[in-house]
């Protein structure tokens, strides 16, 4: 019995994996309110490679429509501008000695609709995640029962916790959905 524990401590970790994937894509769309998590994706040209943003400046949010980046070598300001301009984001960032500001524009209504979509797609992955988990924990369970580990009785019992926790996490996930598109709606 202590297999099906096992896969159940393996098959939770993975689900947890998935959200917090979704959260940290959730983290990169813009709401219309900084943060720092914001320019996470953002990779700059820096020493003949490229880097993460944040290992080669300091990302702060003095107030809440503006992002500051405190670039560490004064020779990577220029870097960090065409970084965070050709992000994809919409950015507009202003250097001012080895500070960049990046004041966030008004969202328009499409610009949200735009935003609404992705988060949907982000979502729709993460619940696809969830349930090749769940589908795999299945697998796991049939292998147990073939193998004669267990018997049919507990395998459709262990396979109806599964479907629980994967039911569960799908709810979890569509929460999240729920309060980013309302984050996003927000004017």
């Amino acid at each position: 019995m202590a297999d099906i524990a096992e896969i159940k401590t393996d098959l939770t970790r993975r689900m947890d994996g998935a959200l917090d994937a979704l959260k940290r894509e959730f983290g990169g769309l813009r709401t219309g309110r900084a943060s720092p998590a914001l320019l996470e994706p953002v990779k700059v040209e820096a020493y003949g490679q490229y880097m993460p943003i944040n290992q080669v400046a300091t990302i702060a949010v003095p107030e809440a429509r503006m992002i500051t980046v405190q670039v560490w070598d004064r020779s990577m300001v220029n870097s960090v501008v065409a970084a965070i301009r050709d992000c994809g984001l919409g950015l507009n960032p202003q250097p001012d000695g080895q500070v960049v500001r990046v004041p966030l524009p008004v969202l328009t209504e499409e610009r949200r609709n735009e935003l609404a979509k992705t988060a949907g797609k982000y979502a729709e992955a993460a619940r696809i995640a969830v349930r090749g988990v769940r589908r795999d924990g299945m697998e796991q369970l049939k292998a147990l029962l073939k193998k004669s580990e267990i018997s049919e009785d507990d395998e459709r019992d262990w396979a109806d916790q599964v479907q629980k926790l994967t039911d569960g996490y799908i709810k979890r996930v569509d929460e999240t959905l729920s309060d980013k598109e309302k984050d996003i709606r927000q004017v």
